[in-house]
């Protein structure tokens, strides 16, 4: 049995979704690959933190969050750690990422990853701001450590979009990928066909969590702009930046927008795409109408789709969540397996 102990940077709804798993499958995981998943430190900011190197009851875990908000009350030797010591002095195998987004920085995960690797541990995050501003030098650290890094959850949670456009397709040759990569605004239009305006969609959407109090992140496409830039350099070799793609959000749609395109068979969806040229590549977010004979075009409420334009086969598109607390925690198992898989192999 191979043991892997994690230490958790961040423990809202995609750790908590993590440790759902570990709870509910942890016997399984053992028993099919031989890999035991201990979590033995969780640093968060606003719940606390904790190490115990022999490792922290999890049911514990998930009820001190759920009743008090906070791991402090879960039995630990060491407490107050923050992320950096917890990195540093943790006896964990696998760091696992999942502190706030930044697309304009990167950090704090930034430098959680960069002192995670240096360590020489493996890392696991679904924070798109280092993966979007910095994956080539992140990547090149991993190796030079000895260690992974795994990103699978940074553009559609825990449905493996990256995983099969860069193992299954790599030899079909991706020539442009294009997708509905952000749930909250596919929510949004969805309503807004159904007979919503924009903000009523939108209140609605913050109401089910699918948007957070600011939705800029969503409704003005930087989220899905960050996510096409993961998709242009890890599966196409572009070195595309966020200032590379050409970016509109949904929040000028009107209700009237919509009709028009309904009564023409077509319907709006915010596209995020990236497209080898003869020059280089273009990139783009933005909305567009597209006809009922689309493949994206029957995609609707907080689903997430993306289309692989290969040489070999045409047109391939995978469908799937991408957002949901267990979903995305997930997509950390998958990278964490692949770990394992490598370690085995």
């Amino acid at each position: 049995m191979n043991i892997y102990r994690l230490a958790l940077i961040g423990f809202g709804n995609v750790g908590q979704g993590l440790a759902q798993i570990l709870v509910e499958r942890g016997d399984w995981l053992a028993e099919r690959f031989g890999a035991h998943f201990q979590i033995v430190a969780i640093s968060d900011l606003l719940k606390g933190s904790c190490h115990h190197p022999d490792g922290l009851p999890i049911p514990d875990l998930l009820a001190a969050v759920r009743e008090n908000d906070s791991v402090s009350a879960v039995a630990a030797p060491h407490r107050v750690w923050d992320s950096l010591r917890t990195i540093n002095e943790s006896n964990a195998d696998i760091v696992i990422e999942i502190s706030y987004t930044d697309l304009e920085t990167g950090e704090p995960a930034l430098t959680h990853i960069r002192a995670a690797l240096q360590a020489g541990k493996h890392v696991v995050t679904t924070n798109k701001g280092p993966t979007a501003l910095h994956f080539p030098e992140l990547l090149a650290l991993a190796r030079n450590n000895s260690v992974k890094i795994g990103v699978e959850g940074t553009v559609m949670s825990g449905t493996p979009a990256l995983r099969v456009g860069m193992e299954m397709l790599v030899g079909a040759n991706v020539k442009r990928v294009e997708g509905i990569l952000n749930g909250t605004t596919n929510y949004i239009l969805t309503q807004m066909e159904s007979g919503a305006d924009y903000a009523d969609a939108l209140a609605e959407a913050q109401q089910k969590g699918y948007a957070e109090a600011d939705p800029s992140g969503d409704v003005e496409g930087h989220d899905a702009a960050g996510k096409v830039v993961i998709l242009a350099n890890l599966l196409m070799d572009l070195p595309l930046t966020m200032e590379d793609v050409s970016c509109e959000g949904i929040t000028r749609l009107t209700a009237d927008d919509v009709s028009t395109a309904t009564e023409a068979g077509e319907r709006w969806k915010l596209i995020g795409a990236v497209e080898k040229t003869a020059t280089g590549f273009t990139a783009s977010v933005k909305p567009q109408r597209i006809p009922h004979s689309h493949p994206l075009a029957s995609i609707g409420g907080a689903t997430n789709a993306i289309t692989y334009t290969t040489e070999l086969l045409g047109d391939v598109t995978l469908v799937g969540p991408g957002a949901g607390r267990v979903e995305t925690g997930y997509a950390l198992l998958e990278d964490m397996l692949a770990i394992h898989r490598n370690r085995m192999a």
